[in-house]
């Protein structure tokens, strides 16, 4: 037994985007950009050393700069109700856990009054020494109880070691990524308004009810006396699901200037302190194989870094756990607490630096035992999960690497390392699986009204952080009402509509489309059993909420795809450019392919920027980043990117939830750097294990 389909009319047609005329006008207004009356404007104030605490602070001479509204330092700052989330008790003390951690603030009525006055607070200092660097050897390593996702933190199943000691064919490889910082092109940015009657919080945020419930405890309010509306959203990257200490700030400095806005946006070089990143990852994989090229053993041990004041695990090595078939298996997790800002969620957490790891590692193995890459891949296929030993809800990832390899010419391909030259460029090609775990969050529900003149108001507080939801969702709920498109008014991103979980994880659309579709069968069961199936002359009006699945505990639930790469590596200056990438996916029933295609489009583009640019250089002297700007912190652009094609397979998961979908804002980012890697080394005969892939690890 399946969940029960909808009819089909508005899923899959490739609906221009309903936001689209209001961005291309400049009308969508995002968080800074509200109307509001008589604001001030706030800048921050950053400690200038990694560790140690206040001991002076003078704030005369800003206090009397013209203009001046509120100097905000722990000296003066309101007490907060609670301190139970470090990262937001800012203000509280004068203790500085990280460099660039806020200090304080200043409140003025221009942002360029606010900032020369910031500039004139003088703050002395008793530092400490510092601990920046990340290590394998490192002797304070910990285990956390969990990592991010609620993934156990180790697992194991049989022996790996004796299963290692017997393989006729090993592999012991150390891979690493660097830290990377999500860098969404709308900075975050609020707008802050305290009244008696509570909060009003104009905020870029993946998720508005999230906000509210970190927020309303920190300043000791009922959750109901907050009110946080964020329509737009320029990107997050994972950045804006949960509040940092900028939102904080800026609530604090409203309370002290009597019912004014404070607006509050962060510097692009701020961002690189305040909002998380990547947690660098150094990761151990060992595989054993029998002479028929069958894994008999995988192992993968990640050491990566969270801060000292508030633990952040990325769940690096959750990918491996159900992707080959082995029945010797073991994954860990280790932590290096450090003297930095908390890492976060950055897109496809866990799974991006992780399939790095496992897929470079299994072109090295396949090279070992003389496999093709593809095949080597599908001969060590799972019949279901081998973790959980549950069977797929649907797992089409053989059928993405066979139709990869025909779209992109894989038969064509010479296996040896450096046998493709073109005027000077050593040409290579290379294939990577991606993995994706399909997440349902609770607590989803909308609203839905219909007048006697047949339109719908769907309301739920969803997020549009640019992926399409404002297209995607008015498609899911015209076909829940069988009705059309321009039938349905959306409205999303405000606490005063129906909960919402965040954009997060690849589950917007099956936490708020299920929900949805729910409150669109209540509705048409009413209308057909009370009023005949004709709307009341006063309209209709019902609330539904995402229900449970029963498959989530009967089987394993994932996207996956296949991602291939052709490189070009100068041969005298070790240049690397990527001329073509190709990814076929299994994500389920596509809602919207044009907003689909863009969103797997921009998730193998930041793939390609992982692989061969972004790299957070933190210097060690200070315990700050030193290329915190985009001069220096490096992203791929238009010249970087070549060919890019996206496909999908038609098929739809019958058990996940009523539209069939699997969820992809993730699964486009995975697995791509390991697709450049391999063909590098495809390409030169070189094996780059440590990201990013610059010239430097070349010229050999």
């Amino acid at each position: 037994m399946s969940v029960t389909s909808i009819t089909v009319r508005a899923i899959g047609a490739p609906v221009d985007r309903i936001d689209g005329p209001e961005k291309v006008k400049g009308t969508a207004t995002y968080a800074f950009e509200q109307p509001v009356d008589r604001p001030a404007y706030l800048y921050p104030l950053q400690a200038t050393i990694a560790a140690g605490r206040i001991t002076g602070v003078d704030t005369s001479a800003a206090a009397a700069e013209p203009g001046v509204l509120a100097v905000l330092t722990h000296e003066n700052a309101p007490k907060l109700a609670s301190t139970d989330d470090a990262e937001l008790a800012i203000l509280q003390s004068g203790e500085v856990a990280f460099r660039g951690q806020f200090v304080g603030g200043v409140v003025a009525e221009t942002p360029e009054i606010a900032r020369q006055a910031a500039s004139l607070v003088r703050l002395d200092y008793e530092e400490r020494a510092h601990d920046v660097e990340l290590r394998s050897d490192r002797d304070d390593l910990y285990a956390p109880e969990r990592v991010n996702g609620g993934f156990e933190t180790d697992t194991a199943r049989g022996d790996v070691e004796a299963a290692l000691a017997l393989a006729a064919i090993t592999l012991d490889a150390t891979y690493t990524t660097p830290m990377e910082h999500n860098n969404p092109m709308e900075p975050h940015a609020t707008i802050a308004i305290w009244t008696d009657e509570g909060l009003t919080l104009y905020c870029a945020t993946q998720g508005v009810h999230v906000l509210r419930a970190f927020l309303a405890p920190v300043f000791g309010l009922d959750p109901q006396r907050v009110r946080v509306i964020s329509p737009h959203v320029g990107g997050g990257f994972g950045s804006k699901v949960y509040p940092h200490a900028d939102v904080i700030l800026a609530v604090m400095a409203a309370q002290l200037v009597a019912s004014r806005p404070v607006k509050l946006a962060l510097t692009r070089q701020q961002m690189f302190s305040q909002v998380g990143y990547r947690t660098p990852t150094i990761q151990r994989i060992r595989l054993g194989a029998d002479t028929g090229g069958r894994l008999t053993a995988v192992a993968h041990d990640v050491v990566e870094q969270t801060a000292k004041i508030k633990e952040f695990a990325e769940q690096t090595a959750v990918g491996t756990r159900t992707m080959y078939a082995a029945p010797n298996r073991r994954t860990t997790h280790r932590l290096a607490a450090l003297d930095v800002p908390p890492p976060t969620i950055m897109r496809a957490p866990g799974e991006a630096p992780g399939m790095f790891a496992l897929e470079s590692a299994m072109d090295e193995m396949a090279i070992a035992c003389g496999l093709d890459p593809i095949e080597f891949r599908i001969r060590n296929e799972p019949d279901v999960d081998p973790e959980s030993g549950l069977p797929y809800s649907s797992r089409y990832l053989v059928a993405c690497l066979r139709e990869g390899a025909r779209r992109f010419g894989w038969e064509q391909r010479d296996p040896t390392p450096g046998a493709w030259r073109d005027r000077g460029w050593l040409v290579g090609t290379g294939v990577a699986a991606s993995t994706y775990p399909m997440f349902r969050f609770p607590g989803n529900a909308a609203t839905i009204r219909v007048g006697p003149d047949g339109r719908y108001a769907v309301l739920i507080g969803a997020a549009d952080i640019g992926t399409g939801t404002w297209t995607a969702l008015t498609q899911i709920a015209a076909d829940a009402l069988e009705v059309t498109v321009e039938d349905v008014e959306l409205q999303i991103g405000d606490t005063a509509l129906p909960m919402a979980s965040p954009a997060g994880g690849s589950s917007g659309i099956t936490c708020w489309g299920s929900a949805i579709v729910e409150a669109a069968r209540t509705l048409r069961a009413r209308l057909e059993s009370d009023h005949g199936g004709t709307v009341p002359a006063e309209g209709l009006e019902v609330t539904g909420e995402m229900p449970d699945s029963p498959y989530t505990e009967q089987f394993s639930m994932h996207a996956f795809g296949a991602q291939f790469a052709e490189v070009r590596v100068h041969a005298d200056t070790g240049e690397v450019r990527v001329p073509r990438l190709l990814g076929v996916f299994d994500a389920g029933r596509i809602i919207n392919p044009k907003t689909a295609r863009s969103q797997l489009h921009g998730g193998m583009t930041m793939g390609l920027s992982m692989a061969l640019h972004e790299d957070s250089v933190l210097d060690p002297r200070f315990g700050h980043v030193a290329n915190h700007d985009f001069a220096e912190y490096h992203i791929a652009t238009n010249a970087d990117v070549g060919s890019i094609e996206v496909h999908w397979l038609d098929e739809e998961d019958p058990y996940f939830n009523p539209m069939g979908s699997k969820g992809i804002g993730e699964i486009g980012i995975v697995g791509t750097a390991a697709a450049i890697a391999n063909a590098v080394h495809h390409a030169t005969g070189i094996r780059v294990r440590d990201l990013p892939i610059t010239l430097d690890k070349l010229l050999q």
